[in-house]
């Protein structure tokens, strides 16, 4: 009794610990979450504005400027070395500069170009996350 009872004790610290240190060997790389919760910002913020009706044209452009220049880090933050992965980030910086090119000043615009942008989103996250 007294050697099932140990063993048992010995199993679930074992598993109390696993879990702690999977956790922890997780989250060591916080760049790849904070990009993308960075992007997810401004991407909210853009349609909040849209939903809003209230597209102010100084706001759009610091946020598609903020969602152009963070862009940029995906490719390096998540080390990934597949062709295809740095493909749908390199579309995504196309549209994202195209669209602060474009500098739409309403929200009709501002919905005309995220739409690209939300579209490259949507299929390097279909088929990488």
């Amino acid at each position: 009794m007294r050697v099932a009872l140990m063993i048992l004790l010995g199993l679930v610290i074992g598993i109390i610990g696993t879990v702690n240190v999977m956790n922890v060997l997780s989250e060591r790389n916080p760049m790849p979450s904070a990009v993308m919760h960075t992007l997810g910002y401004h991407v909210g913020e853009l349609k909040g504005a849209i939903k809003a009706n209230q597209c102010d044209a100084a706001n759009i452009q610091h946020h598609l400027a903020r969602l152009e220049s963070t862009a940029s880090d995906i490719t390096p933050v998540f080390g990934m070395d597949v062709k295809d992965f740095a493909d749908h980030a390199s579309q995504l910086q196309d549209h994202l500069h195209q669209a602060v090119a474009a500098a739409p000043t309403t929200c009709a615009a501002l919905a005309t170009v995220l739409k690209p942008v939300g579209e490259s989103c949507k299929s390097c996250h279909d088929k990488y996350r």
